[in-house]
């Protein structure tokens, strides 16, 4: 197969991954099956991992801490809905930004063979993330029903912010890859990078409960508006804010389309790197 010069369209991101879709989708399936190979449970743990972390969450900030949300009737289990569904998005994010950097570097056998596409690294990361967040929204919703026994509606439009997520997270990683590749340095700092974006939205806490002087930067971090949302259409059963989805999903789509062209600009140079 071989790799294709998408050129500089803006439709590039979308072509990339319909040329190759086969592969996508066997190296996705790859990763998530070598994640658990030799456990005894197997991918089993892809559901038992999210249970014990929303027991874990519950537990400890809300049982220990004694951390609330500050909505009335707020019981235990929902403040650990509540900051498991925003867990959920930043978990995507950060999986994927965390190994963005090694994903040429450790496929250095990839490199100099010319029929193989290396952006599509990439999504196969992002394939398995998503994987994961999947599962993970489905004991959400699972748990959420159990305990309210109804579900709102508007869980079925969370599609419309894992696109906007997904896309933003191709493109950073698609720089990240590249980037990688010349300065190892990236690798160490996108792990406290993601930490710090944790800290810096709402997933703890509502964004009411921090000081003035410091919303700046919580509505500065791209993964608040999703979190939010995420905690919106959950939880509490509110409809999305069309306009801010419909404008995050063109500015996710502008820097996935950046990342791709930067991405197939550098990769000339990897061969001589690697």
């Amino acid at each position: 197969m071989l790799s294709r010069q998408y050129g500089s369209s803006p439709l590039i991101v979308f072509t990339s991954i319909r040329a190759h879709w086969s592969l996508i989708r066997q190296l996705t399936r790859r990763e998530i099956v070598s994640r658990y190979r030799g456990s005894f449970l197997g991918v089993l743990w892809a559901f038992l991992h999210p249970l014990l972390m929303l027991a874990v969450y519950t537990l400890v900030f809300r049982g220990a801490f004694g951390l609330r949300w500050g909505r009335e009737g707020e019981s235990a289990l929902d403040f650990g809905l509540l900051l498991f569904s925003g867990l959920i998005v930043h978990a995507l994010f950060a999986e994927c930004i965390q190994r963005a950097p090694y994903l040429v570097v450790n496929h250095s056998n990839y490199v100099k063979k010319i029929v193989f596409p290396l952006e599509i690294l990439a999504w196969s990361s992002l394939g398995a993330a998503l994987f994961h967040a999947i599962i993970s929204a489905l004991v959400l919703i699972v748990f959420y029903g159990f305990h309210h026994h109804s579900l709102h509606w508007t869980m079925l439009l969370i599609p419309l912010l894992l696109l906007p997520l997904a896309l933003m997270t191709i493109g950073i990683s698609w720089v990240l890859s590249s980037a990688g590749v010349f300065l190892r340095d990236l690798g160490h700092a996108s792990g406290p990078v993601t930490t710090v974006m944790l800290f810096l939205s709402p997933v703890f806490y509502p964004v009411s409960v921090f000081p003035d002087s410091y919303r700046v930067l919580i509505y500065a971090n791209p993964l608040t508006f999703l979190i939010t949302q995420a905690q919106d259409m959950l939880i509490w059963g509110k409809s999305p804010f069309w306009i801010g989805i419909v404008g995050y999903c063109v500015c996710s789509y502008l820097v996935a389309w950046v990342g791709l062209l930067w991405f197939q600009k550098t990769r000339k140079a990897f061969g001589d790197v690697l």
